[in-house]
Order: structure tokens, then sequence, then C-alpha cells
């Protein structure tokens, strides 16, 4: 990981499990991230790419599913995702008006890695998410070209830079600067140990609510902010899980399901007009675009291993949480626009996060 200083830093353990080496969605193998950052001016934007593997994802899909914890937002793919319970693509980040872009750009990237989609077999189920980046970045301007879609793709790795970076460099989090946060779990059963990352784009919650493992750390800041600069809670948070634990389709989205414990640890009250969607997948079981000869043996865990991923999934959609305010940095955007940043406010008012 790069040298960002993160919530463990500041002493903050969240949970009861251990985290993976890198503390990140990339601590799952095979799974990379990459960002394209366009931060100049009235442009503060970008896109944000996750890799689930890195073998022909069109020809090797991954289990996979979707989850709707309140469907203010604009996603694609997520139909077919959870109706065959696979993904074929790269997940793409970015801003709300962009999403089209992102979707063409990423169909192009499938369609010249896949010469027989369209031609000898069917076509490609992008999947594309957003948040609303209007109140730094010149949403209406569509900043991000597929230039900029490609180059994520291209610059992912394991190592994930957070904060004000890629799809995250215009988003708000607890009325301060949010965007990219990332952590991971692992869990240990007698057949094995697996890890259970999470990746957000955080773009959601009022100062006031805004609590750190418990502390109502939100309270004591809410003076930071004048009256006159208080926004409402109309955000939103897209959250990614990717796991090695074997799961079915309907076991994924049942994990996928207890991220809200952990949002709602860091003081989300899930806002009529913010857009919660949670997408996941399953490394453990590669699913053949064509049709095998012989049935397809799938790995899963038994029922009663479910509740330690549930917490896993908590814990590190908590903890992303908080890494991608403590590691944003200041932005000053469209209209002069700009948001505190969480490691200068505890500074400044010399408030522990302990």
């Amino acid at each position: 990981m790069s040298k960002q200083k993160r919530i463990r830093d500041y002493g903050v353990e969240i949970g009861k499990l251990n985290s993976g080496p890198l503390n990140s969605i990339t601590d799952v193998d095979g799974v990379t991230v990459g960002h394209q950052t366009l931060s100049h001016h009235d442009m503060q934007t970008g896109v944000t790419a996750v890799i689930p593997h890195q073998g022909n994802l069109f020809r090797e899909k991954l289990i996979a599913s979707s989850h709707v914890i309140n469907g203010y937002g604009k996603t694609i793919g997520t139909i077919q995702l959870n109706e065959l319970g696979t993904i074929e693509t790269p997940i793409i980040l970015t801003n709300t008006l962009n999403v089209g872009t992102a979707s063409n750009a990423l169909i192009d990237y499938m369609l010249k890695a896949n010469p027989e989609i369209g031609r000898t077999t069917g076509t490609i189920n992008p999947i594309v998410a957003e948040c609303n980046d209007m109140f730094l970045n010149d949403v209406r301007a569509r900043h991000v070209s597929n230039e900029d879609v490609w180059q994520a793709i291209q610059n992912a790795s394991k190592n994930v830079t957070e904060g004000a970076v890629g799809a995250g460099t215009g988003m708000l989090c607890y009325s301060m600067k949010g965007g990219i946060g990332t952590a991971s779990r692992t869990i240990t059963y007698d057949h094995g140990t697996y890890t259970i990352g999470v990746l957000v784009l955080t773009n959601f919650g009022l100062m006031e609510d805004f609590r750190v493992n418990g502390k109502t750390i939100g309270k004591k800041l809410k003076n930071a902010i004048g009256e006159d600069q208080k926004l409402e809670d109309k955000g939103s948070v897209i959250v990614i899980v990717g796991t090695d634990l074997p799961t079915s389709e309907r076991q994924l989205n049942r994990i996928l399901k207890r991220t809200v414990t952990g949002l709602s640890r860091t003081g989300s009250i899930i806002t009529t007009g913010s857009g919660e969607i949670v997408m996941g997948f399953s490394t453990a079981n590669k699913i053949p675009h064509e049709r095998p000869n012989n049935n397809l043996l799938i790995q899963t865990i038994h029922e009663s291993d479910m509740d330690l991923a549930f917490r896993a999934v908590g814990e590190a959609t908590e903890e992303a949480v908080l890494n991608s305010l403590i590691t944003a940095t200041s932005i000053t955007g469209r209209n002069g626009n700009t948001r505190p940043v969480l490691k200068d406010l505890i500074k400044e008012y010399r408030i522990s996060l302990i």
C-alpha cells in the first residue's frame, strides 16, 4: 500500500478480526484496483476500476451478486448480474453523468479482448456505478473520457491509493472530504482461511452523525462547519466486496446485505435521497463462458459458516469508510467550493479518535 496515514495509524482498531497484509480488497488474490484522477479547478472527478481476477473475465466468469440498500442510484449491469449470478467485466466507478461514457469505454475494452462477442457468442454486461460529485466537480461538463476509463484499468495494481483519487476525487462524506477507502478481514474455518475485502466510494452522511468506533466525533466537530456551509444528506455510497470464500450467488448476496452494519456504525441512517449500492464477487469458482460437457462443480461453504463472514464484511466496510475520510486531502473545486478534511479537523480541534 501507499505511505498514506490510515485510520489504524491513529490508534483506531475496528472490530475483532484480523486484516489481511495490505488491509485492502486487493488482499484477495488476483484482485487489483486502478485510478484515473482528474483534478483541475472545476474538474474534480475521475474513474476507479476494480479488476476481479487477472485472467479473461468474460471467458472465466465469477460468482457475483448485488444488493440495493437504498436505490437512489444509476448503476449499469446489476439486473443481469443478479439474474445470472456471475460477473464478466471489471467494475467501473465514476460520477453520475459519466455512467454512459464509462459503460461505452468498458464495452470497447471487452470487445478488443474478446473478438467473439457479438459474432459467435452473445454480448457483454458492463458493470458501472456512480456517486454525484456536483458540489466540487462541474458534473455537467462530463469530463471523463473513454481514455480515462481505459487508463484506470491499465493503472490497476495491488497497491490502492485512498482518499481524493479516481472516482473519489470530488466526493464528500459526513460533510467532510470523502472518496475511496478500502479494508479487509481474514476468517478461518476448519476447511481453510479466507479473505473478505471491501472498497468503498463514499459520498454520504451529515457531520453530526459521524462516529469513529462508537465515539461521537461528529458532534464534537459540528461547529467546524458554519451554518451557511451545511449540506443535506443526499449523497451515496458504492460498496464493492471481493472474497475468495467459496459461496453460491445466494450466500454471497446474504453477505453483501451485512455491509449495512458497517455503514451504520459510522453514523449512516440511509437517507431517502441516498444511493447505497453493494456489489460483490467470489474468486473461489470460475464459471466458463462456453458450456462444458460435464456439470459444473461449485464449491460453497455450509450455511452455519455464514456468521463469521457477516462479521468480517461489516468490520471491513466500517474501516474502509473511515480510511476514505482520514486519507482524504483538501480539494477546492467548482465555484471555489471546498470541504474540511478529517485529519486537519482533529488536529485543529485537538480531538482524539480513540
